[in-house]
């Protein structure tokens, strides 16, 4: 029988870094390897070579981050023994300076994220399908209020500054990569289409660790889900995704009150880089 875990590719994440001033690109990898590699050569002809651009496409890079700067990053060094040549100014080599120390925190932000989603790479299809927009929603800020150990997994309760208590379930190894002891500032991320909806009324109860009671604020419907967004009564929003006919048979509408399940599974966390 063969091992089908042995045949799956590698799950990873990845992620750029790019900068903006007054809403205009002011500079990504590129420019800055530019800035740094003028910095290091002293020529723009030979700088341009390094990275793979053009002469002509290098000063037009560096003028446009002159001009967005409003001082120059470059100049030009002329006569001399070497016969000129270009440098960066005080300005330029602190922005480049800058630059490695963002992109350094930027990396440990996107591996430390990878930590956890290594672990989903068997729903890697369900994680591409959540929404940027949705995932954003469902994303929680607070501290580790209490750590339980266990021999592979480890239960995490994080606590929100409005008092909201959510619990997760990483690896052991996890948890200790990414510092996860009582104080450490942590962020939850929670699929919507993890969240179970159920009415407050009937007296069920459910295992599911993670039970959020609030209102029904918005209902925005498709063609064969419904996505159902609820102010919780704890603070925050929490949107969730259940099939049209769930929508229906729940009898959701403005103000309902409606309790979120997710199980602690289901929560991913992440650490400020």
């Amino acid at each position: 029988m063969p091992d089908n875990k042995q045949n799956k590719p590698a799950f990873g994440l990845s992620g750029s870094l790019s900068m903006t001033l007054g809403g205009a690109a002011f500079g990504g990898h590129g420019r800055m390897a530019l800035l740094a590699s003028i910095g290091e050569r002293g020529s723009i002809t030979q700088a341009a070579k390094a990275v793979g651009i053009s002469y002509k496409a290098a000063w037009d890079g560096i003028d446009a981050m002159n001009n967005l700067a409003g001082e120059p990053l470059v100049e030009r060094l002329t006569g001399g023994k070497g016969g000129g040549g270009t440098r960066l100014t005080a300005r330029g080599a602190q922005l480049v300076d800058n630059y490695r120390r963002l992109h350094a925190a930027h990396q440990r932000f996107i591996e430390q994220l990878a930590l956890q989603a290594e672990s989903m790479a068997d729903d890697y299809v369900l994680i591409r399908r959540m929404g940027m927009k949705t995932s954003a929603r469902n994303q929680f800020l607070g501290k580790v209020a209490a750590v339980t150990a266990g021999a592979v997994n480890d239960e995490i309760t994080l606590e929100t500054a409005s008092g909201l208590r959510l619990t997760a379930i990483v690896t052991h190894d996890s948890a200790e990569s990414l510092g996860l002891t009582p104080g450490a500032e942590v962020f939850a991320l929670i699929k919507s289409s993890s969240i179970i909806l159920a009415l407050p009324e009937g007296g069920t109860r459910f295992s599911a660790r993670n039970q959020l009671a609030g209102a029904v604020s918005r209902i925005v419907p498709g063609a064969v889900n419904t996505e159902v967004v609820l102010d919780l009564d704890d603070g925050g929003a929490v949107a969730a995704i259940v099939t049209n006919e769930s929508c229906a048979a729940l009898g959701l509408g403005l103000g309902a009150r409606v309790i979120a399940l997710f199980k602690a599974s289901s929560v991913i966390l992440g650490v400020p880089a």
